[in-house]
């Protein structure tokens, strides 16, 4: 069987936007329906369960999938010099529900695995300000200049990390003459990690290309007249220089009756790095615990509030000093006082509407207490109407939740001491990989000495799992006179008395 040689499988390429293609590229097909079974676990569901499928529930809304692929061919059209073989896209529903599976991993970076020699992919992600999709389809294909025809070896990025140089994979997958078929989906996920940064809240969009494109050495399509190389099976057809085909082939769904730009993000997001609910064996064996003295934490720092709650009704302390706010509070804020800062008796969530630092879809904060206020400002921000008030009283502030990535080694006495008044760490994520980190120590138990690795501490607590790593809360706390070593999770901890100096941590689970 004729192959054609790939491009390195390291290749990641970056854009100005943050997006990437996939670069790793197929053997040549016999066999037409080799893609067809690999995309049978995407069927569960007929064709007409899927023009039926209710807003809300695809992956990407009916008005975003015209968007992307209107603007799909408008640019294969245009490319220049021309192409003679160019063909016109239609979109594909098993493609859509492909990138759908691999959007809600959350994951910055191609997949699945199994899938990534029998289709062409581009990522892109955003965060900040609401972006249309053809936002990251256009900043594609603009890598154009960095591309000449037929040569796209001449603007290969230096990877595997955070990759830099010339980018041009994202635009070559998008006009490769061949690739026909389109699917795409729309995520938001939160706490993403792209590469080493933690961001928030991202918008992750997800393209699925068949056939494939991008095979080393050849270039994306024919030079000529538009239409003049088209396939037999186009019988001459031809639209906006494109091969086209009438009747039967674009297989876009009925318009719906309501659009909207991006779909509405599930309340708790699929996080395929985090840390999950874990229950044990419901009749474990005592030697097998013995032996492996499985340790499981569930416990949070981060508060769970209602829409109304008031800071005033919660516990106080450190604990009580993030909080996680559920979606759609804007219909009922509960009542804020002030601007800036905030009365204690203003609803959590309200002010973190009011100062913009969550949104409708609910989120994480952090309230700093700022002792008393002598007066308190009304204002209408963020579709909230706080109120004004005259009087002294106690006040807090709200901020966002800082997300960080440490590395295994990484402690609380380097990157989070512990001071008076208690301030806030940022949310951490650990990486896999760091219970045989044998340089790291680990101090203690459920407290920790913080000479101790945060990461390798979490997983003794059973916070987070070895093989998966994950987010985790750190709250520094006083010294203990003692620590107690143990061994919990494949993790020894050493013990210590009396120590010299220094404070002492606890970490809790992010669920």
């Amino acid at each position: 069987m004729k192959r054609s040689l790939p491009f390195p499988s390291w290749v990641r390429a970056a854009s100005l936007f943050l997006c990437f293609t996939q670069t790793v590229l197929a053997m040549v097909l016999t066999n037409s329906t080799r893609l067809e079974s690999i995309l049978d676990k995407y069927r569960d569901k007929d064709e007409e369960w899927w023009r039926a499928r209710s807003r809300g529930k695809r992956a990407i809304s009916e008005g975003d999938m015209h968007l992307i692929l209107d603007l799909h061919n408008k640019l294969r059209g245009q490319v220049h010099p021309p192409a003679s073989n160019m063909e016109y896209m239609v979109w594909d529903y098993e493609l859509e529900r492909s990138a759908e599976h691999w959007a809600h991993t959350c994951r910055w970076e191609h997949g699945p695995s199994h899938m990534l020699t029998q289709i062409g992919q581009n990522l892109g992600a955003h965060w900040g300000r609401d972006r249309p999709p053809t936002y990251h389809v256009q900043a594609w294909y603009d890598e154009v200049r960095y591309y000449s025809y037929p040569y796209s070896q001449e603007c290969n990025p230096h990877c595997p990390f955070r990759c830099s140089g010339p980018v041009c994979t994202h635009y070559t997958q998008l006009v490769w003459a061949t690739s026909n078929r389109i699917g795409c989906a729309i995520n938001v996920c939160y706490n993403m990690n792209v590469w080493g940064m933690i961001w928030a809240k991202a918008v992750y969009l997800v393209c699925n290309y068949s056939p494939p494109g991008n095979w080393w050495g050849h270039a994306p399509y024919k030079y000529g007249a538009p239409c003049s190389a088209c396939p037999a099976s186009y019988a001459g057809g031809c639209r906006d220089n494109l091969c086209y085909k009438d009747g039967g082939v674009d297989r876009r769904p009925a318009p719906e009756i309501e659009e909207t730009n991006y779909i509405e993000p599930e309340p708790e997001p699929v996080r395929d790095r985090e840390p999950q609910p874990r229950a044990q064996s419901p009749n474990p064996s005592p030697n097998d615990n013995l032996e492996r003295n499985q340790v499981v934490s569930t416990e949070q720092m981060c508060q769970q509030v209602e829409c109304e709650t008031k800071l005033r009704d919660q516990c106080k302390g450190t604990t009580c000093n993030r909080y996680e706010c559920p979606p759609g509070c804007l219909d009922s804020p509960g009542k804020v006082v002030g601007t800036g800062y905030y009365d204690m008796q203003s609803s959590v969530c309200g002010a973190g509407l009011h100062s913009g630092v969550i949104d409708n879809d609910g989120g994480w904060l952090d309230v700093t207490r700022l002792g008393r206020k002598q007066q308190f400002t009304k204002s209408y921000k963020n579709g909230i109407q706080s109120l004004g008030k005259n009087r002294s009283a106690n006040s807090f502030k709200v901020e966002t939740v800082p997300v960080k990535a440490v590395t295994c080694d990484t402690t609380v006495a380097l990157f989070c001491p512990f001071k008076k008044p208690v301030r806030h760490c940022p949310r951490l994520y650990c990486p896999r990989n760091c219970q045989r980190d044998s340089r790291a120590r680990v101090i203690g138990t459920k407290h920790y000495s913080d000479k101790s690795s945060i990461c390798r501490a979490a997983i003794h607590a059973g916070v987070i799992q070895n093989e998966s790593g994950g987010y985790l809360d750190v709250m520094p706390v006083e010294k203990r006179n003692q620590y107690s070593g143990s061994y919990q999770n494949g993790i020894t901890s050493e013990s210590l008395l009396n120590p010299a100096g220094g404070k002492a941590f606890r970490v809790f689970a992010v669920i």
